[in-house]
């Protein structure tokens, strides 16, 4: 694959690899979201468009894969400050936010097995820099350093999320288990 020896990638190359790691990326994206479906999908779509509109460029410098993911994050940011400034706006202007949606509906079968929903439950109490790097490392295959690339964060700093991630996590799940 030529986009992960770092070799320049066509535009039918980029489209192969976008179809490639898709199902991660909105994973991903799903994540940076918070677990906001429509929002995933909408941040999604313009990381896609930065890639393939070549606003986004591929360097080489690290893996396809953890460079989209890094695209994704920054792309999720960008998002979430916009929708809090048209917020901050409307009720500077005492106008209702349009664009808000009820909350989707909760999909039972993702939480359906008793371990999934403790795990869940303990990822959401670790702070946000140690739930992201262990994501990137367990869930999407990452490496620590690729980690660091996506969050944009040192790499000194994410070996200590990490670390300190995974010994918050063993100790939530071990003081939940049953008994």
């Amino acid at each position: 694959m030529t986009a992960e020896r770092g070799d320049p990638a066509g535009p039918d190359e980029l489209r192969r690899e976008l179809v490639l790691h898709h199902r991660a990326a909105h994973a991903w994206a799903n994540h940076c979201c918070r677990r906001d479906r429509s929002e995933a999908e909408e941040v999604l779509q313009v990381s896609y468009l930065k890639v393939l509109d070549g606003k986004a460029r591929f360097d080489g410098r690290a893996s396809f894969r953890t460079w989209l993911f890094g695209v994704i994050h920054r792309t999720a940011a960008d998002h979430r400050r916009r929708h809090a400034l048209r917020n901050l706006l409307a009720l500077r202007w005492g106008a209702e936010d349009a664009d808000r949606e009820p909350a989707p509906a909760a999909d039972a079968r993702i939480e359906a097995a008793q371990q999934s929903a403790r795990l869940v439950q303990a990822l959401a109490e670790l702070p946000r820099r140690q739930r992201e790097v262990l994501l990137l490392v367990f869930h999407h295959e990452l490496t620590v350093e690729d980690a660091a690339g996506v969050m944009a964060i040192g790499v000194g700093s994410a070996r200590q999320h990490y670390a300190r991630g995974k010994e918050r996590l063993r100790r939530l799940l071990g003081a939940t288990r049953p008994a």
